[in-house]
């Protein structure tokens, strides 16, 4: 199941970089190394980290698939001592069906190795005073942890108009008319936009989703709003997982894995951690990224082929 809705096929990775340049200006800066080192995977650079900070698509899973060879890998890297945790942008799932996603994939994580961008902009909440939330989110995952009283956004004029605010956690159920009529309703009266999943696209079987993130920096353009985002690559998110990792751990014993240079790298870099891209699944699938490294300036620490 995807987070997203519109699909990108064949060569949009190159349509999704150039995006995601555009959006540069909203990003955080973060300092990677001057170059970057090519490894075989995982297990080749585990001596030097004591905590993987792991994304989920494309380093996990494609859509609903384990990456052959992961669930061995990471298994093996917990039997060696090292702590792994999930950092995921997925936030139109709820915990609870994370966790039996993970597990039906065959991974073992608990609910203490999971870090989601939901759990960060919900506990962002808390900066907020309590209004009536409209929700860019799908109504079939129900209203687990979400805050009370907030409702669905779906074709509903009236609904966008009473809405004190907005969250945005996934993208399935959105369309572009619910999206011209969140622009329309923000450029009538400028209200509070909280992004869960900062994401432009996800990768997918079929090739790569739209995520809310592109939904948002088109509201932001559209309606002259500031969006808040919580997950990768901005802080909130990697402060949340933070706390989950082992007391007295330094951050250049950490590393985050991802398959998205905008994303994973820049926020693991922009957080003090260590990086380590992806090129054989997710947003690269298989091809040499480092072209557009150049050309974005974004450099990981290292390259690894797969998972």
């Amino acid at each position: 199941m995807s987070t997203g809705s519109a699909i990108l096929k064949g060569a949009d990775t190159s349509v999704a970089f150039t995006e995601y340049e555009s959006v540069r200006h909203r990003l955080p800066d973060g300092r990677g190394p001057a170059q970057f080192t090519r490894a075989s995977d995982l297990d080749a650079i585990a001596d030097e980290f004591d905590v993987f900070l792991l994304d989920a698509f494309g380093v996990l899973n494609i859509g609903e698939s384990a990456i052959p060879g992961v669930v061995d890998r990471v298994a093996g890297l917990r039997q060696r001592g090292k702590q792994v945790i999930v950092v995921t942008n997925a936030a139109g799932y709820p915990s609870s069906v994370l966790h039996q996603r993970y597990h039906r994939l065959g991974y073992s994580f608990g609910a203490e190795d999971v870090v989601s961008s939901r759990m960060a902009l919900l506990k962002g909440l808390d900066n907020h005073a309590h209004r009536k939330w409209g929700m860019v989110a799908a109504p079939k995952f129900g209203r687990e942890e979400l805050p009370e009283g907030a409702i669905f956004l779906e074709d509903d004029a009236s609904a966008y108009e009473e809405a004190e605010g907005f969250l945005m956690f996934g993208a399935s159920a959105w369309s572009e008319t619910r999206q011209a009529l969140l622009e329309q309703a923000l450029r009538d009266r400028p209200r509070d936009v909280l992004v869960g999943n900062p994401d432009l696209v996800a990768p997918v079987e079929a090739g790569l989703s739209r995520e809310p993130g592109h939904y948002a920096h088109r509201l932001a353009t559209a309606a002259g709003i500031e969006p808040v985002f919580y997950g990768k690559p901005f802080p909130a998110i990697f402060d949340l997982a933070r706390e989950r990792i082992r007391p007295g751990t330094p951050d250049h014993r950490v590393v985050m894995v991802g398959d998205t240079l905008h994303t994973d790298i820049l926020g693991g870099a922009a957080a003090g951690f260590r990086t380590a891209l992806i090129q054989g699944y997710g947003f690269f699938d298989g091809t040499d990224p480092e072209a557009p490294i150049k050309a974005c300036g974004i450099v990981p620490d290292f390259i690894l082929d797969r998972p």
